[in-house]
């Protein structure tokens, strides 16, 4: 059992995180809960920060917000100095409601809509990532219907194949993301936006996958977009201000899970754009970087009570708990694997392996297999860890469950920042049958 961050083991024999009893946490805003290390994730953006500032390259650090999003969290992330990277009108609608600064705003996604396009050109986003053909249109007319210059990255998939899930490998050829860079549509890209007096083209930004651990895929990668940058020099004498070279850092969420530091990632990705500028002889490009996971995956626990339980002789050891993929969509959607501990019994030594079964109505619905632990009450409280990203934003209301409760904890206090949904939150925009009759 590895505890991150703040965690720890109190005198009662409890898991503590942020100076909080957990069991306390359970008992005042009920299970499932998520809970959020705040030191954790001030600490990780500090460690990338940091990265830049010793390899004296100027960077921006963009949190990836579809890994958790909400009002507080984008607040947090404003009080760090950080950047933002949005996806969809309502991550941006979160953004803009927390009074996060929009100049500081990446506008990501592969289908935006005029709609979103609109609200984002009115904001005064600091930047679109352009994905396709279709949007370079879409963001011509908005910038002609509002009369503003847009600044733009062209995202690029550069043919790298990410060692990681299929699900979340984003930067091969077959993606449904970006420009491709070998067919030419990158280029040819390159050159419509550069012929547009109402855009603002900075460079080029692409993104190999998520839960990375091997940085020489990040070397490929920038060795790829400087491919590209030879093209773009040659045939239209353009270098760019900025190449953003994605996210996707590894993190620990069970002993196979071997990650580097914040700042291994960093040098590589410093070291190497270094190198390629210097054998061209082109102007340093600023290098920016979007953390999503790698910022609160780990710093997030999601607190179950356990309910019913199931031994099969010669077989397995079920629990239930009263979540599952409705909280926590991972493990049913491409195997994600957890570890786990009981959080009022953090003393005693396991004595045998459970599986813990969620509570939908799936017998796909497991969130872990085979979890070392004590003996087994009604009622303890299971803490699962490294939930912090793809969590929360993944929950849902199949079976018509509602959705968790989401705390802060530091410095021994406890911040409800989304509160537990309701039945009656459920249904809210459910409408009467009209009878024809």
């Amino acid at each position: 059992m590895y505890l991150h961050g703040t965690s720890k083991i109190n005198a009662k024999g409890n898991l503590e995180i942020g100076g909080v009893d957990t069991v306390c946490l359970a008992k005042e805003f009920g299970t499932p809960l998520y809970v959020y290390d705040v030191a954790h994730i001030k600490k990780m953006a500090k460690l990338y920060q940091q990265s830049f500032i010793s390899n004296n390259t100027y960077g921006k650090i963009a949190y990836a917000s579809k890994a958790f999003s909400c009002v507080a969290m984008i607040q947090l992330i404003d009080e760090l100095n950080l950047y933002l990277d949005v996806v969809s009108g309502g991550e941006l609608y979160t953004a803009l409601l927390a009074g996060f600064p929009p100049e500081k705003i990446h506008f990501h996604g592969s289908n935006k809509s005029r709609d979103e396009i609109g609200m984002a050109v009115k904001a005064g986003i600091g930047c679109f990532v352009v994905d396709n053909f279709t949007e370079i249109q879409l963001l011509r007319d908005a910038a002609h219907l509002y009369n503003k210059k847009l600044t733009i990255l062209l995202r690029v998939t550069p043919g790298v194949l990410a060692y990681t899930h299929k699900y979340i490998s984003t930067g091969g050829e077959d993606s449904k993301f970006g420009f491709d860079l070998n067919n030419g549509s990158a280029l040819a890209a390159l050159r419509e936006v550069l012929k547009e007096e109402q855009f603002h083209v900075l460079g080029f930004h692409c993104h190999i996958g998520s839960q990375i651990f091997d940085s020489s895929e990040f070397v490929q990668a920038i060795q790829k977009l400087f491919s590209l940058c030879d093209q773009s020099y040659d045939k239209c004498q353009f270098y760019p201000k900025v190449l953003n070279v994605g996210g996707g850092f590894g993190i620990r969420y069970t002993d196979s899970d071997i990650p580097k530091s914040p700042s291994e990632y960093i040098d590589e990705i410093c070291r190497t754009v270094a190198g390629e500028v210097q054998k061209r002889e082109m102007p340093m490009p600023e290098i920016w970087i979007e953390p999503g996971r790698s910022l609160v995956g780990n710093a997030g626990t999601t607190l179950y009570s356990i309910g019913s339980s199931k031994d099969i002789e010669g077989c397995r050891r079920y629990i239930a708990v009263d979540g599952g993929m409705n909280d926590n969509l991972r493990p049913a959607l491409y195997s994600a694997k957890y570890e786990g501990a009981i959080a009022n019994k953090m003393n005693q030594q396991p004595i045998d392996q459970f599986t813990v079964a969620g509570k939908c109505c799936e017998s796909g619905d497991m969130l872990i297999w085979d979890l070392s632990l004590p003996e087994i009450n009604y009622g303890d409280i299971l803490a699962v860890f490294s939930t912090g990203a793809y969590g929360y934003s993944m929950a849902n209301n199949y079976n018509r469950f509602t959705r968790p409760a989401v705390v802060f904890v530091e410095d021994g206090e406890a911040e409800l920042v989304v509160r537990r949904e309701t039945y009656e939150d459920v249904v809210r925009y459910d409408l009467s049958r009209v009878s024809s009759k």
